[in-house]
């Protein structure tokens, strides 16, 4: 079953089991109101409050080179994302993340489990940065709470508005900035820790013996010709022992041609289809993961259980990293209401005028929001071959 409709369960699980609580329980925290659910709490303001006050001149300079950092990543996004328009056809540049969720014309797919942590991780980050920095610059943080926007988990922190309109400009960029520059510096750990493990643990733990099989597209060219969990080990008569060899043999293919596989429950041809993301490479329509035989010196000291440990690490931490620095550098883009475009929004307030200052966002937010929008479009209908 798509992954999209356990979220769709889930949704309709929550929503009865809220709406039943509210039913009998006078909650003023919780607010429904279809499709937004909304939580609001007070419990982690103190903890927040406690964090900003222990370093507060560490805090302001972190953000001072953070927000720098924050408009050159918007200015790159917002580069690629122009350059993008050229491709938008062949290349969609933009696609939705749901951990589970296989979304047609996507080039990724992010495992339920790993993926899941890695959005907690980030809502939390991201909304405890902006309260912090909201605390260091004397602004009131009137509450805290979760959402949930159709089966969309979301996060946000409510600072006294009134208190933010009268803070200084660089105050007000410290507080926008935060959220993305705390998903950045996330990010930048995480990769870190998964090279880590990546090129020092793994190779002292497993032995690499080809690629598995754990995902074949609906309706893909490689249906009836190799199954999930097989474990393919040659290409075109290459030998694929680890995730570098199948990419460089993938991107050799060329559509309409014919393709060899080799695995271990024996050989199979096929012709190949174009692939949905570039259509000059061959496309077969599986999803592989590295396979990985613990070293019999692992296995005879911790056993057969224990070491399948490292993976399952490494595996959360490369998430963490990709979905952490995805929506972070997303979230920069000059668009209204991303944090992205508030901040573009006041640097343009510094020398124009506030009606100048409003068309320009307008129009760059609506014009952002038309090339996403046509790309995740686009995506999908190349991803159900409609175009």
């Amino acid at each position: 079953m798509n992954g999209i409709w356990y979220y769709v369960f889930g949704f309709i699980l929550v929503w009865t089991i809220l709406a039943l609580y509210k039913m009998y329980h006078e909650d003023s925290n919780l607010e429904m109101g279809f499709p937004i659910i909304m939580w609001r709490t007070h419990k982690f303001i103190d903890f927040i409050d406690k964090l900003a006050k222990k370093a507060p001149r560490f805090w302001k300079w972190y953000m001072n080179i953070g927000i720098v950092i924050c408009f050159g990543a918007m200015a790159l996004m917002t580069y690629i994302l122009i350059i993008s328009l050229g491709t938008v056809t062949k290349t969609p540049s933009v696609s939705i993340l749901i951990p589970g969720v296989d979304i047609p014309g996507s080039p990724i797919f992010i495992p339920f489990l790993s993926g899941f942590i890695a959005l907690v991780l980030l809502l939390i980050v991201h909304e405890f940065s902006h309260g912090i920095l909201a605390r260091v610059e004397n602004i009131d943080v009137k509450s805290m709470g979760l959402l949930l926007f159709f089966i969309i988990p979301g996060a946000f922190v409510e600072p006294d508005e009134e208190q933010v309109l009268k803070a200084s400009r660089i105050s007000k960029l410290r507080i926008l900035a935060a959220g993305s520059m705390a998903n950045i510096v996330l990010a930048v750990i995480a990769l870190l820790v998964f090279a880590l493990l990546a090129n020092c643990v793994i190779p002292t733990v497993y032995d690499q013996e080809g690629v598995e099989v754990t995902q074949i597209v609906n309706n893909a060219p490689a249906v009836g010709h190799i199954s999930k969990g097989e474990l393919l080990t040659g290409i075109n008569n290459k030998t694929i022992k680890n995730s570098t060899d199948y990419v460089n043999a993938v991107h050799n293919l060329s559509p309409n041609t014919t393709v060899k596989l080799k695995t271990n429950k024996g050989n199979s041809k096929f012709k190949l289809g174009e692939n949905p993301n570039n259509k000059s490479i061959g496309y077969m329509g599986i999803r592989c993961q590295e396979h990985f035989v613990i070293k019999e010196n692992i296995k005879n000291t911790y056993g057969d259980i224990l070491p399948w440990f490292w993976l399952s690490l490494e595996d959360l931490f490369k998430w963490i990293y990709i979905i952490n620095l995805s929506v972070g550098l997303f979230n920069l883009l000059p668009m209204k209401p991303l944090d992205g475009g508030k901040m573009f929004e006041e640097l343009l307030s510094y020398r124009l005028s506030e009606d100048n200052t409003y068309l320009i966002t307008l129009f760059t937010s609506v014009f952002i929001a038309m090339v996403i929008i046509a790309s995740l479009i686009i995506g999908i209908l190349v991803g159900f071959k409609i175009i």
